[in-house]
């Protein structure tokens, strides 16, 4: 075998560590310093440690939006893990039924929503939910609902649940599709003896598909968790920046884009977004850490 030289390496690996570093390395580090200064009217920068941080995490003038912000994303982030990864993965359960009649046509219909624009699915929502032109009140009323009907993009109450929703039923068919081929990958063999030694179907699952499932049922967690906390475009597209009514459904995204870009009263700030985009950052990495170091770690001994 002949043997590859560093030349040979650097030349491959170069194209990628170049765009890597341009487009991602490059500007997270460039964000990571820019939180710790601050601009005057001229633009002129100025070393500021952690005062950014304190003052978002602590200034009543800014910390109660961020942590109103946090919270809506924590609550957002646990309707997709107790909706869309449960339900994905008894679709994918279902669709790996061998002769399952018209299951591949069930799958596009599902995964299609996860293949077009944020904005069209929230423009189509807000249409659908309208209650003065949409079509909600009348499908409703035709299973005599019609009365459980309401305003729930415009309600406190309901906003952060109403998009929720229209973000499970979006991203719903990438979790099921994960699941399903890592149901498709579980040795034939080990299911026909299970069924040899008498097992039933539900026993199979239970104690053989889900235990071997395990490693891509932990990926897709982290992803929704990853995905969640940078939601952001399904927000902004329904609600705008102001993410209403009374910032109810403001995740951590469009708390950023107020505080970076400034948006009606709000002027803008570089600094403090950047601040704001490296808490963001903490608050991700340190799940995706906690996700490695207590769950990851036990899950390896279901891998194939």
């Amino acid at each position: 075998m002949k043997k590859v030289r560093a030349w040979q390496l650097l030349v491959f690996l170069a194209p990628a560590l170049i765009i890597y570093s341009m487009f991602s390395a490059l500007p997270l580090a460039d964000t990571l310093r820019l939180g710790f200064y601050t601009s005057n009217d001229a633009g002129v920068q100025s070393f500021v440690g952690l005062d950014n941080y304190r003052t978002i995490l602590f200034d009543p003038d800014w910390s109660a939006a961020f942590w109103n912000a946090m919270w809506n994303n924590v609550k957002f982030f646990c309707i997709h893990m107790l909706l869309q990864n449960p339900i994905g993965l008894l679709l994918a359960t279902l669709f790996s039924l061998k002769g399952l009649r018209g299951a591949r046509t069930y799958r596009t219909l599902i995964f299609l929503p996860t293949l077009l624009s944020v904005v069209i699915i929230g423009f189509i929502w807000q249409l659908i939910l309208s209650p003065l032109w949409g079509v909600g009140e009348k499908l409703m009323g035709l299973v005599g609902l019609a009365d459980w009907f309401g305003p729930w993009l415009g309600q406190e109450s309901t906003a952060l649940l109403t998009l929720s929703l229209i973000s499970v039923w979006q991203y719903i068919g990438i979790p099921m599709m994960l699941i399903y081929a890592a149901l498709l990958a579980v040795p034939d063999e080990v299911l026909e003896a299970a069924h040899a030694e008498g097992a039933s179907s539900m026993r199979i699952f239970w104690q053989i598909k889900l235990p071997l499932i395990y490693p891509t049922l932990g990926l897709v967690t982290i992803l929704t968790f990853v995905a969640n906390f940078n939601a952001f475009d399904l927000i902004y597209s329904v609600k705008g920046a102001l993410a209403g009514p009374n910032y109810s459904a403001d995740l951590l995204g469009t708390y950023f884009y107020r505080t970076f870009f400034g948006y009606q009263a709000q002027i803008g700030s570089p600094t403090m977004g950047a601040a704001v985009a490296t808490l963001m950052f903490l608050v991700i990495l340190g799940g995706v850490g906690a996700y490695f170091v207590m769950v990851q770690r036990r899950l390896t001994r279901y891998a194939l």
